[in-house]
């Protein structure tokens, strides 16, 4: 039956005989069969048996078997089927409810993965599975190791904005290092595609009355103010609804301020919130009250309730001091210099900062008596480290009330990035990365933030919202610790960057990364060349005490012996969001954005 279903399905492309490589890869996609072009031109070239670069239909077969008759899928269809080759309906069940842990609803969603991934129509009407029905659901996203329930936006999302852990980037505008490199809309239009919720923009006085973006005193390229935000307007709210925050490095004089106000109003519009909402006049809203709503976080005089006094009337030329630091960057020679100046704040953009006033942090105990519930820190990524480490109760203390940006320090001039997590441990909300600068710290960033529908928003977990919880990150007194098991089976058509054939030495690597007792690595034996279909089949267990911390992350390397091992691909998740069972863990390249192979767990 299957062979008649198969050679109904492709007879047609052999009618003028036989078929070139192009043509080949076409037909394996049009057969929903995913294919690494790398690796069908090695399978090709092993099956083209007269080496005249074309095949027949009996080979193209050959090829086909290779690519989806793998070993560890095959065992586990016969393992269920009664006759090695069909799967009953409740054979399906049984498979789903043993393995996959889907005990609920076993017999209907049995139902819809037949009528979905079975391919032959006489089996699919008889209730039944094909083993190219199975091979097709297990390649499936419903068998991704990401749980489906995860990709929608499921947490509560009515809390105050300081109970979410915010997707955040930082000097949004450059996309390569911080003193040379070009300046450019593609930054905030990409950081947007991933759900970055908080943006950053640096503003300075520009000619013709126009404001510019760039980081100052360096020779990085120039943007126009009024083209930054439209072209956050017109991304804002593709990948989320929730709102935008617009975090304003504020140099301008007061006349531009006022241009960057008009600016502001004109392209947002009613999407601004320029007022309080009526039900939060003392508390911060929740992500659901500001639903498409953009906020500017900037410097602040006076308070809200004057702010709202003054709805309507006219603030040109209307402006006061406010005493700021500057940080001068000198050349292409970076260092500090501290002075402090008075900043003149146009009320015009002033009136435009509603709940997320910038204030300079002080200390935590000036934070206890004086900070008002719409004021937010920005602490540079050192001073934060130092104060996490020797005040982690205080810390935490703080983040529960009152939103805390953390920012890489100055010296980064390559636009390095410092290690999330540690913030995320203490319960800061802006954990601001170079969004451009791929690897270990955007991967976890990438990772934390595929939860709750990919939002920019994630609830944190209770014990650092409530006041009454004594958590801390490095000394876990009371916790429930959860037993991790991956076995890793398989890799399937593993990216090589370094080569056309399949011959590299495989290994992965599976790290867990949370708080510091939480943090471990673990890693496989190498499979000699073999990058098309390692099988490891090894278990490893780990014990983790904060699971609502942890992220688990899955690299998978090359191994080489003089230059070191190459990196192939990664793939990092909450611990929280992984389903149980045999699943499929996709892989991504150093730049995040390409899916190169899987791995079976």
């Amino acid at each position: 039956m299957e062979m008649k279903w198969f050679l109904s399905k492709i007879q047609d492309d052999f009618r003028g005989g036989k078929i070139n490589l192009e043509k080949t890869q076409r037909l394996l996609e049009k057969l929903d069969i995913r294919c690494s072009y790398i690796h069908v031109k090695r399978i090709f070239k092993d099956n083209d048996r007269l080496k005249q670069g074309r095949i027949t239909i009996e080979e193209f077969r050959a090829i086909y078997r290779i690519l989806t008759h793998r070993e560890e899928i095959v065992e586990i269809f016969n393992a269920y089927s009664e006759n090695r080759k069909i799967l009953l309906e409740n054979n399906l069940v049984q498979f789903l409810t043993q393995e996959q842990y889907t005990a609920e609803m076993s017999k209907t969603i049995a139902f819809e993965i037949i009528q979905k991934y079975e391919p032959i129509e006489e089996v699919r009407k008889a209730r039944q599975m094909s083993f190219e029905g199975f091979t097709r659901y297990m390649d499936s996203r419903e068998c991704q190791l990401f749980k489906n329930e995860c990709r929608k936006v499921y947490q509560d999302m009515t809390h105050p904005l300081n109970d979410y852990f915010i997707s955040s980037s930082h000097n949004t505008y450059l996309v390569s290092d911080q003193l040379l490199g070009p300046s450019d809309l593609w930054g905030y239009v990409s950081a947007l595609v991933k759900g970055c919720r908080c943006l950053e923009i640096d503003c300075w006085d520009g000619a013709q009355n126009e404001p510019v973006v760039y980081h100052g005193y360096t020779l990085t390229s120039k943007l126009l103010f009024k083209t930054v935000i439209q072209a956050i307007h017109k991304y804002a709210f593709m990948t989320s609804d929730y709102p935008v925050v617009l975090s304003l490095e504020n140099h301008c004089s007061p006349a531009q301020q006022e241009i960057m106000a008009d600016n502001l109003q004109t392209t947002f519009g009613e999407s601004l919130l320029s007022d309080m909402l009526a039900d939060f006049p003392d508390t911060l809203p929740s992500p659901e009250a500001l639903k498409f709503k953009v906020l500017v976080k900037n410097k602040k005089i006076g308070t809200l309730k004057e702010t709202h006094e003054r709805k309507g009337s006219d603030k040109r030329g209307d402006n006061q001091d406010k005493e700021t630091g500057v940080k001068k960057l000198s050349g292409v020679t970076l260092f500090k210099k501290k002075k402090t100046r008075k900043l003149k704040i146009a009320l015009a953009l002033s009136d435009l900062v509603i709940y997320t006033k910038a204030e300079k942090f002080k200390s935590f105990q000036h934070s206890r008596l004086y900070q008002q519930f719409n004021e937010n820190n920005s602490i540079g990524e050192t001073q934060a480290r130092k104060l996490s480490k020797l005040r982690a109760h205080e810390f935490i203390f703080h983040t529960r009330k009152f939103i805390t940006r953390i920012y890489p320090k100055a010296t980064r001039a390559d636009s390095s990035n410092f290690n999330p997590q540690e913030f995320w441990n203490i319960g800061c909300q802006m954990v601001a990365l170079n969004f451009q600068t791929p690897g270990l710290p955007m991967d976890l960033q990438n990772g934390k933030f595929l939860d709750n529908g990919g939002s920019g928003y994630v609830l944190k977990p209770h014990f650092l919202r409530e006041s009454e919880s004594y958590f801390n990150p490095s000394d876990i007194k009371e916790s429930m610790p959860v037993t991790l098991t991956i076995r890793l089976i398989s890799g399937i058509q593993l990216p090589l960057t370094h080569s056309s054939s399949n011959k590299g030495d495989t290994l992965v690597i599976i790290e867990v990364f949370g708080v510091p007792n939480d943090q471990m690595k673990q890693q496989t034996r190498v499979i000699k060349k073999n990058a098309f279909s390692p099988r490891w089949n090894e278990t490893f267990t780990f014990i983790i005490h904060v699971p609502e911390l942890a992220l688990i992350r899955f690299v998978v390397e090359s191994q080489g012996l003089i230059a070191g091992n190459e990196f192939l691909g990664q793939y990092t998740l909450p611990l929280l969001c992984m389903n149980k069972g045999y699943r499929r863990v996709p892989l991504f390249s150093r730049m995040e954005k390409t899916e190169k192979g899987t791995l079976k767990v």
